[in-house]
């Protein structure tokens, strides 16, 4: 059996080289590195894919983000409601603006924010909901969307993991990821479902106005070369990540449909071991697992993953603190705990997933997990 990695883009690499050195090669043969032609002919793809508008392209996820807010240009200290269980990237571009995170409890069945608590969380002072669609699937959209709606609120959709999830409304129109805000954000960290060879991100909006300013703020501010209409930053995707990801893109789909797969094959395999709370899906979204995330209960998580270390078997915790409990965020803790965040904190065991994985190595990971509960 070949070592089980969490993340394999080495197997990844030698499945597409042909596409993806190819497409390297004619960046290099053309050496225009920075906004060649690539870059635009992704960002029109990806738009395509997404169903929307406009694509901005950028240095990475994090100023994606950044670039939402500067684009909006929300008053200081604007409230925005935001999961209290997420990466680090929501709260840090919020704040990094002036702004006030407002960090809401997340459902325990889906990790999602939990739609419950969000207008108990709005004064006249919030201005904006980030939904983060965590782990591969989306946030429960229908009832966000009107809440947003009833408060004349901006929605912003973090879809960092969940680039080719899907969610269905009532009427039957399907919407994917970082189609459904008024502006949404993703990544193409290595890692991501749809990753380059380095950082990169992109920025989703049917605003044509928004999206202008967007490609301007990532411009230094500039419209035309050497004119600045706003004080902008640097932030571009650099022509052979974009000719990287547009080697992948095409197998975005069947890359999400095998993790899905493996994932159905996990869940089939540890579905007798109680103490293991399986992962759940909305019923109004696929999920495209970034991650394979389960709950272990009654103080077991850590051991479980002490004991598949020893089996040389990777795991992850994702996350193992909530955001105001961050000593960097104690200025921003709500006075209401977040209980469920603080719950998942101590539970969740991520396994490994991405499209390369083997029966033969879910097999032996779910083997050693059964073989660890039958101890207790």
């Amino acid at each position: 059996m070949t070592p089980i990695l969490m993340v394999d883009l080495q197997s990844q690499y030698k499945q597409l080289q042909l596409e993806i050195d190819a497409s390297i090669q004619k960046v290099l043969d053309e050496a225009h590195f920075i906004k060649g032609n690539q870059v635009g002919e992704l960002e029109q793809k990806l738009a395509d894919y997404i169903g929307i508008e406009h694509c901005i392209t950028c240095a990475n996820g994090t100023d994606a983000l950044q670039l939402v807010w500067m684009a909006l240009d929300l008053p200081v200290n604007s409230e925005v409601i935001v999961p209290d269980f997420c990466y680090i990237a929501a709260a840090e571009t919020i704040v990094s603006r002036g702004l006030k995170p407002v960090f809401v409890d997340v459902d325990t069945d889906y990790f999602n924010i939990d739609v419950s608590k969000i207008e108990e969380n709005i004064t006249e002072n919030t201005r904006a909901i980030v939904v983060v669609h965590l782990f591969g699937q989306c946030c429960n959209m229908t009832p966000i969307i009107k809440i947003a709606q009833k408060y004349n609120l901006f929605i912003i959709e973090d879809a960092a993991q969940s680039l080719g999830a899907c969610y269905t409304f009532a009427n039957d129109d399907v919407r994917m990821a970082c189609n459904m805000s008024h502006i949404a954000t993703t990544s193409f960290f290595p890692s991501k479902n749809l990753g380059c060879y380095g950082d990169g991100g992109a920025i989703f909006t049917n605003d044509f106005e928004l999206a202008q300013k967007v490609r301007s703020l990532a411009n230094h501010g500039q419209n035309k070369k050497y004119y600045y209409q706003y004080i902008g930053i640097n932030s571009r995707l650099d022509t052979l990540q974009a000719a990287i990801l547009l080697a992948k893109l095409p197998y975005l789909d069947d890359f999400n449909s095998k993790r899905i797969y493996f994932a159905s094959l996990y869940s089939e395999k540890l579905k007798h071991i109680s103490a293991i709370e399986l992962p759940k899906i909305l019923p109004s979204s696929t999920c495209i697992f970034h991650q394979y995330t389960i709950k272990v209960g009654h103080l077991k998580r850590d051991s479980l993953q002490l004991f598949l270390k020893t089996k040389n078997i990777p795991s992850m915790i994702y996350y193992p603190l909530s955001t105001q409990k961050q000593v960097a965020y104690q200025k921003y803790r709500t006075t209401n705990a977040n209980l469920i965040t603080e719950d998942l904190s101590t539970e969740v065991l991520s396994l490994p997933m991405h499209p390369n994985l083997t029966l033969e190595q879910i097999d032996y990971i779910c083997g050693q997990i059964s073989i660890f509960f039958s101890n207790f």
